[in-house]
């Protein structure tokens, strides 16, 4: 995996994550220099089946000020996104049978130079789950605190 362009932090607190895949995603070339440029947010993004395909909806890819307005891209727009299909009926499953959400969680360039999305299966998490995941944070920082100070 290559360097992270973008990723989605929230995901890690709000969901457990199940199951990671890695997908190809489909952009026009406007939208790639976007990516390099480093205008990319997937915060509030999600994916969505339609049709038995995999849609990205909501993630934001900045256009740059170069980028003439015909050859341009909507920042918000859709983008399919190019899974197997055994992984696509996997997810679908989860989604249907198990109420479970599929959220990306980052956007990187492979050794190809080829843009992929890692994407998970995840459940939400209540709120206890979240103040637990907290307190876990902050005794490992204050472990790690004191490690330091003792050196």
């Amino acid at each position: 995996m290559g360097e992270s362009y973008a990723s989605n932090k929230k995901a890690y607190f709000d969901y457990f994550l199940e199951e990671k895949f890695e997908a190809g995603i489909v952009l026009k070339g406007s939208e790639v220099k976007g990516i390099r440029a480093k205008r990319v947010n997937l915060k509030d993004s999600f994916i969505k089946f339609v049709k038995g395909e995999a849609f990205l909806f909501n993630a934001h890819i900045g256009r740059l000020d170069t980028t003439h307005h015909y050859y341009g891209h909507e920042e918000r727009g859709s983008r399919k996104l190019l899974l197997h299909k055994k992984e696509i009926h996997k997810m679908i499953r989860a989604v249907e049978r198990d109420g479970y959400t599929i959220v990306p969680l980052q956007l990187y360039f492979s050794a190809k130079n080829i843009v992929k999305i890692q994407i998970a299966i995840a459940k939400g998490k209540q709120l206890h789950d979240k103040r637990e995941d907290l307190k876990q944070k902050d005794m490992k920082r204050d472990v790690e605190r004191a490690i330091k100070e003792y050196k």
